[in-house]
């Protein structure tokens, strides 16, 4: 009965662990699970050593006054793995914490492998130079992964994203407008502004006046925000003065209803372009950093785009307003034409199918594919 050890750091990672082991079970039915997770993984047999809410931390200002605490959980799981000897460690993204654990670890010989790779191709390249050693096997989301990292010595398998195992392209638009009242001729328009405090205080104002002008222009607008638990509260007071009152929801089925229900959206850069590109929404990318940030990262940054859709594509596929041209005036233009040009949008839907199409892995579903090359581990 192989032990299979697995620690996610935040939401997402739970929900890529939780598939993760559905799949290993499906192929080895006499496999156990321990580590660290949510409840998307504790539906499928793990209890977790401590709250995953211990690690889903964002941010400079939320990490420092927790570092004891966090160094105290490193301590913990890693003498909880010496003590179990698992067959093999998977640890999920999170790599502040994750990586950490793979090199307190190292001494004891386990397999190791580690799912969704460092973006060290975005920026900072120099990081590489810590990572040999730290795994065994390397599992990457973006077909262009394993080859950076085959340039630095660093044997890696791409496995396909998990955002194909969403459900993001599922939803029920018929379901959603009927459960909001929302009139068949209104047109829904999704804003994303992010699950950090941080992105949200300093986006929601800017989303707001370009609500503002994008309804000036396109009657009929019906807004829907998707809000995350940490960020909650202050979504709901920073779009209280909006010029239309957004339907605020929380749960993923009915964020992928409202997806299907969707003429366009507006979102920060991440996973979110994925999900709406699976349910055919035609969107815009828009984000700000304070200026010091910015200024760093025009320092470091090493890729051209801020969607993976764009970076997959090698051209601007989907529009992006960053920065110093995310404003009000430059988002509502894209939008506006979004929602009154088809063509224009179904041109975005046709060039995103294309690129979306590069996330599968060769065989069978993402994570199947990791499900796989983590049982290997268990054959060397």
């Amino acid at each position: 009965m192989p032990l299979i050890y697995l620690i996610a750091g935040e939401a997402s990672g739970d929900a890529i662990g939780a598939r993760l082991m559905r799949a290993i079970a499906a192929r080895r039915p006499d496999a156990t699970f321990a580590g660290v997770g949510g409840e998307a993984m504790a539906a499928q047999g793990l209890a977790s050593l401590f709250p995953i809410r211990d690690l889903a931390l964002m941010g400079l200002l939320e990490v420092i006054p927790r570092l004891r605490h966090l160094k105290a959980r490193l301590a913990q799981t890693a003498a909880d793995i010496a003590a179990r000897r698992p067959a093999v460690v998977v640890t999920i993204d999170s790599p502040g914490f994750t990586l950490r654990v793979l090199r307190a670890i190292a001494p004891l010989g386990i397999p190791r492998a580690h799912y969704v790779a460092p973006q060290a191709w975005a920026w900072r390249e120099g990081r590489v130079r810590h990572y040999p050693g730290l795994w065994d096997r390397l599992l990457c989301l973006l077909p262009f992964e394993p080859a950076f990292f085959a340039r630095h010595n660093l044997p890696a398998t791409f496995v396909g994203h998990p955002v194909l195992e969403s459900g993001a392209g599922t939803g029920d638009a018929t379901g959603f407008r009927e459960r909001h009242g929302i009139a068949p001729d209104t047109r829904v328009l999704t804003i994303m502004p992010g699950s950090r405090r941080t992105e949200v205080s300093r986006l929601l104002p800017i989303l707001g006046a370009t609500l503002q002008r994008v309804t000036a222009s396109v009657p009929g607008i019906q807004p829907v925000v998707p809000i995350a638990a940490p960020v909650a509260e202050a979504v709901r007071r920073g779009t209280a003065a909006w010029p239309i009152r957004p339907i605020l929801i929380t749960e993923t089925a009915e964020k992928h209803d409202a997806f299907a229900a969707s003429a366009a959206a507006l979102t920060k850069s991440g996973t979110s372009t994925l999900e709406l590109a699976l349910a055919g929404v035609p969107m815009l990318v828009g984000y700000r950093v304070n200026p010091l940030t910015a200024f760093i990262a025009r320092r470091t940054v090493r890729v051209r785009y801020a969607s993976l859709l764009n970076l997959l594509a090698g051209a601007e596929i989907v529009p992006e307003r960053i920065q110093q041209a995310c404003t009000p005036d430059r988002l509502a233009a894209v939008l506006i034409r979004l929602l009154t040009d088809p063509d224009a949008a179904e041109a975005q839907r046709a060039a995103c199918r294309v690129e979306l199409e590069k996330l599968r892995p060769p065989h069978g579903l993402p994570s199947e594919a990791a499900a796989d090359a983590v049982l290997e581990l268990l054959d060397q």
